[in-house]
């Protein structure tokens, strides 16, 4: 909705999908269970409860312990949609970076003549356009990881490709928050203040309900003090994916020396992520 469709900026449509995917977890928690398909079907369950290991603070037995930073990646539950849904998460944020840049900007208007020419509308086919763009970045992404996970098992082990795959989704939580921080700090810091106005006149329709509605918003920070929080995140991003993924090589190869070799794959595809989030945000700025 946000990235493809044309109508992003007509609310009925949002308010629409949110009611449809809202009836679609009431039926599947009655049919399921509540904490059940939370855990497993809900995509926004599932990516919050992953983001929710990373810190140092968790509530476990009804109080509030410690453990620490990261301590909780590694104990993620990891089904059939874990590596593709992380995948997704990177893919789709990478894509709202590469859709600003100029490469995408002079390519897009080929596309949508290419499926003009298939017989779909202008508005359609900018979303099929659009759509091609983000499942082609998806799938990039998905190959990078593919292509580490491929390369560490040439150097030995009793895990197939899908098993290794899985055993270091948990390697791929750190790198998604990154990307989200990353592409989305600024409509937090900026667009988030709207919520003071926005609470008073919801419906826009004069009332002043909290006496907050002729607030604005206040641009403190400037767009090179937003890219250097941008850049930190995707550094420590990548570095604590490529630290879970060496504790997890330690625990899986036998020899260290065999653990350290596995992890030289794992260390080019996060130099590739790094080096990708970087570039697309220089993209984007220009």
């Amino acid at each position: 909705m946000e990235l493809v469709s044309t109508s992003r900026h007509d609310p009925s449509q949002l308010a629409t999908m949110a009611c449809v995917y809202a009836a679609i977890q009431l039926v599947g928690m009655s049919l399921y269970g509540v904490e059940t398909w939370c855990d497993r079907a809900d995509a926004f369950g599932v990516v919050f409860g992953f983001y929710g290991r990373i810190p140092a603070l968790y509530v476990g037995g009804g109080e509030l312990r410690t453990r620490p930073w990261l301590g909780g990646v590694p104990g993620i539950t990891v089904t059939a949609g874990t590596v593709g849904l992380l995948c997704t998460m990177i893919g789709t944020t990478s894509f709202d970076g590469f859709s600003q840049g100029p490469t995408w900007l002079s390519l897009v208007p080929h596309l949508q003549d290419l499926f003009q020419n298939l017989g779909l509308s202008i508005g359609h086919a900018l979303q099929a356009a659009e759509t091609l763009g983000l499942v082609v970045v998806v799938l990039v992404v998905g190959g990078l990881y593919r292509l580490g996970i491929v390369g560490m098992r040439s150097v030995g082990g009793t895990s197939g490709p899908a098993g290794l795959a899985g055993r270091f989704a948990h390697s791929l939580v750190p790198i998604s928050l990154a990307y989200v921080i990353a592409h989305y700090v600024s409509s937090l810091l900026y667009q988030g203040q709207a919520m003071a106005y926005l609470v008073s006149d919801p419906l826009g329709d004069g009332h002043d309900y909290f006496g907050t509605a002729d607030r604005g918003i206040d641009y403190f920070i400037q767009a090179t003090g937003i890219w250097y929080i941008q850049v930190a995140a995707l550094v420590l991003g990548h570095a604590a994916g490529l630290v879970l993924a060496h504790d997890r090589a330690l625990a899986l190869y036998r020899k260290a020396r065999d653990a350290a070799r596995s992890q030289y794959w794992m260390l080019a595809i996060m130099v590739g992520f790094t080096s990708l989030g970087l570039w697309l945000l220089s993209a984007s700025s220009q």
